[in-house]
């Protein structure tokens, strides 16, 4: 394995992770690095702040969201290299024949409907579209067309009239939406 890097991250580990994650022994090599590079106080877990530093994050208008979701399963309000892998995994393209659990279709549709479920209690609300909607495009539309927006969307995907969209209410309007694409970073080769 060679690199400084590298030498952290036992063989053994390298393999379960790569059973778990689906990625290859290079890629985790390499999302090791990153992960070290990030980890600037050199405790083996990286907080909040240390992604606030990626700068695709720092400028995406949903970094917050895409941050907060590596911090889902954390006790402490830290993330370790294995955490890491996992929430990476379901930005990982899917492939027919190394499909896993991380990144299958379903999981990514979970993953993106946890983006809008703001307070976690397994429905989207008119007022968690509208934050979501908000974060997304700023004050380049006004809050009257924001609303317009999350009403229509809730029309059409509130199927038992509760003003609120279920993860399966979600899953059907997303049927047409090419989610394993729209929803995969090709990561190092």
């Amino acid at each position: 394995m060679g690199s400084k890097s590298s030498v952290l991250l036992r063989e053994t580990d390298l393999n379960e992770i790569q059973q778990e994650t689906g990625f290859s022994h290079n890629q985790i090599i390499r999302l090791y690095s990153r992960f070290t590079s990030l980890d600037k106080s050199n405790s083996g877990s990286l907080g909040r702040e240390d992604f606030l530093r990626i700068p695709e994050l720092a400028i995406n208008p949903l970094g917050d969201r895409i941050v907060h979701a590596f911090f889902q399963d954390s006790i402490d309000e830290t993330v370790n290299f294995r955490q890491f892998m996992t929430t990476l995994a379901h930005f990982r393209p899917i492939k027919t024949k190394a499909e896993n659990n991380l990144n299958n279709r379903m999981q990514k549709l979970r993953f993106a409907f946890k983006m809008y479920d703001l307070d976690g209690d397994d429905r989207i609300s008119r007022e968690e579209l509208l934050a979501v909607l908000h974060m997304m495009v700023g004050a380049n539309v006004s809050q009257e067309q924001l609303g317009s927006i999350a009403d229509r969307t809730i029309a059409e995907a509130d199927k038992d009239g509760d003003q609120m969209i279920s993860f399966d209410e979600f899953t059907k309007a997303m049927e047409r939406v090419d989610v394993e694409q729209k929803m995969s970073i090709r990561f190092l080769h």
